[in-house]
């Protein structure tokens, strides 16, 4: 099978390509910017299967589309949510969400083989899209979230919640206040309803609230641990992957 990888963030690509490498699969090819993929499909010919970045360096994966008729099947590698791919008119065969997870991967190309995808030119409203993903006008996030407590219902408003987090298959929120109460959602539904300016998700786990960070601190493996104003109940850790993100997000 033949695997490219298009991502432009060079470690990330490096260790999808390990990933990859213990499933069997060789992506001898990793492209980190829109301009060197549209050389490369110009001049080659198509693989079998790409794991696509959503954002590259020089743009939108997306405007790779626009000059070239790709013939792939696409995987994503996404920090954007479901909702939002299910905008994206493309014959992707499923997405991951960073960082990705072993298991994740796995299921992603068992998927892609058990389908045995024919080739054909990808189609997509760009302007749709980058409206969705680059522009979004009038956006409106959660003000709010309401828990339940025994009989009865309890509003937090977003501004008294200093993180997301899961555990044990739950979904939790943690006030300043110091209390923790059990969500009806997941974190991947929530990737949508935040203000990104304000809540970040730092690792699968969590998402931290910028205004509730009362310190940062070197952590084993070029990872960052974040020190919360009251929550303390497990580290709380900027993933490998994310700390360039995370680092930008913060500026």
């Amino acid at each position: 099978m033949n695997v490219i990888i298009i991502e432009d963030e060079k470690p990330s690509a490096r260790r999808l390509q390990r990933m990859l490498q213990s499933l069997d699969l060789k992506a001898e090819v990793m492209l980190h910017s829109v301009e060197e993929s549209i050389d490369w499909f110009q001049n080659n010919e198509h693989p079998d299967l790409i794991f696509l970045d959503i954002q590259l360096s020089d743009g939108l994966s997306f405007e790779i589309f626009e000059t070239v008729d790709i013939k792939s099947a696409i995987i994503f590698t996404t920090a954007y949510d479901e909702y939002a791919l299910q905008a994206f008119k493309l014959n992707s065969i499923d997405y991951l969400l960073k960082p990705i997870d072993d298991e994740d991967l796995a299921i992603a190309v068992k998927k892609y083989k058990e389908r045995a995808p024919q080739k054909q030119a990808v189609t997509l409203d760009f302007n749709d899209i980058k409206k969705l993903l680059v522009n979004p006008i009038d956006r409106e996030y959660k003000k709010r979230f309401s828990v339940k407590i025994g009989q009865h219902l309890k509003l937090i408003n977003i501004d008294e919640i200093e993180c997301f987090y899961s555990e044990n298959k739950g979904t939790y929120l943690h006030t300043t206040e110091g209390r923790n109460y059990l969500l009806d959602t997941t974190l991947e539904h929530l990737e949508d309803e935040l203000e990104p300016q304000t809540f970040f998700r730092i690792n699968r786990k969590f998402f931290v609230n910028i205004n509730a960070i009362k310190d940062m601190v070197s952590y084993t493996n070029s990872r960052l641990q974040i020190k919360l104003n009251s929550y303390n109940e497990q580290d709380v850790v900027v993933a490998r992957e994310r700390v360039k993100d995370f680092k930008g997000w913060l500026e």
